[in-house]
């Protein structure tokens, strides 16, 4: 066992505990667009201020992991009620959005498309629609600018991890979903991997940096060197989905050195560190998705590195939570306890609780037969 396996606990004890932070996210957070029937949303922030009451405040991408975590909940304890529960999230994603399934950032199109796809995969709805609308923008976002890869948002000079992750991840799934991909797009997304090995893997550490910006030119300006822990999620998710359908491609072997690479930098004593408030509140949570879903796919040392990591961070979450009306409030940094929410606290917005929804879900993913 590794000297990261820590905080395994009985079977069955984190279904009950990701069902708990569930009901908390439902309670405080879910509410119509607008008054409307059949249509659900996430506030933003809990105690909720005006713009989260009335959703100028909403946070796309959030909705995608709020849509990501109902689906995972639903794998977990599949209930009438949580599946209506998700068909309204997908109908207010799109009221709020205008009636767009899209808009200009690429990684907020691509979370959404993932979550999209998963709700048709595991639940039956029909998103075929949606995911195509969105795919096809991600095909479009490809340049050679800066030897690649796909923008982070239309009109930019930036290219990332973020949107790049994703992408591939996305479209190496929807081009065997039977909704019917591209062809190529299962090339596009290893077009896509293999540039952000190229471009923005650090040699030293082993871990993915953020993002390059580029001139009309072409040329790599500037480099933004930070280590997110979502960076390292989604590199591994895309190294993972596509060394499952291609074991001798050395997918898996990035994999494993990624896994390695965020214990030994991005998790002291194991437990994986936050990126507290606003989007960071969910880059751990991401990352922790990600090594849940890799562990069938990696070497048994890996696979047990990956499997401590997330169950001591559940661990620390759960142990770090306090209590507020509704259920649990888990911390902005996992290894720190939990602040009451108010509007100083990141632990009042919904990206924090939903990563520490997050990393219970995947601790019990692992607790589950495989």
């Amino acid at each position: 066992m590794s000297r990261y396996a820590r905080g395994a606990v009985a079977p069955t004890l984190w279904a009950a505990r990701a069902g708990v932070a569930e009901r908390a996210v439902r309670d405080r957070h879910l509410r119509r667009v607008w008054g409307l029937p059949g249509t659900a949303l996430g506030r933003a922030a809990w105690p909720p201020g005006p713009g989260q009451r009335l959703f100028t405040e909403w946070n796309y991408w959030w909705q995608a992991h709020l849509l990501d975590c109902l689906v995972d909940a639903q794998l977990r304890d599949p209930v009438p009620d949580r599946a209506r529960v998700v068909r309204q999230l997908v109908r207010g994603i799109r009221v709020r959005n205008l009636g767009s399934w899209t808009n200009s950032y690429y990684d907020d199109v691509a979370w959404l498309g993932l979550a999209l796809l998963r709700a048709s995969d595991h639940l039956g709805l029909d998103t075929g629609a949606a995911v195509a609308r969105i795919t096809e923008q991600l095909r479009a976002g490809w340049t050679d600018h800066g030897g690649g890869g796909i923008w982070w948002r239309r009109g930019d000079t930036f290219k990332n991890v973020p949107a790049n992750g994703p992408a591939a991840i996305l479209l190496a799934r929807a081009q065997r979903a039977p909704t019917g991909g591209d062809r190529a797009d299962r090339q596009r997304a290893r077009s896509m991997t293999n540039w952000m090995t190229r471009a923005l893997r650090d040699p030293e550490t082993g871990l993915l940096f953020d993002g390059l910006h580029v001139a009309p030119d072409g040329s790599i300006t500037d480099v933004t060197r930070i280590f997110y822990p979502y960076c390292q999620g989604v590199y591994l998710g895309a190294c993972v989905e596509l060394g499952a359908h291609d074991p001798g491609g050395g997918w898996l072997e990035r994999a494993v050195d990624v896994v390695y690479a965020t214990a030994g930098h991005l998790a002291p004593a194991g437990v994986i560190t936050a990126t507290p408030g606003g989007d960071g509140g969910l880059f751990a949570g991401i990352l922790t998705r990600y090594l849940a879903l890799a562990v069938p796919y990696l070497p048994t040392d890996a696979a047990d590195v990956a499997r401590g990591l997330v169950l001591a961070s559940a661990d620390a979450a759960w142990r770090n939570r306090t209590v507020a009306p509704g259920g649990p409030v888990f911390p902005a940094e996992w290894a720190r306890p939990a602040d009451q929410p108010d509007p100083h606290r990141p632990e009042r917005a919904l990206s924090v609780q939903l990563s520490g929804w997050m990393v219970l879900e995947a601790a019990a993913r692992l607790e589950r037969p495989a």
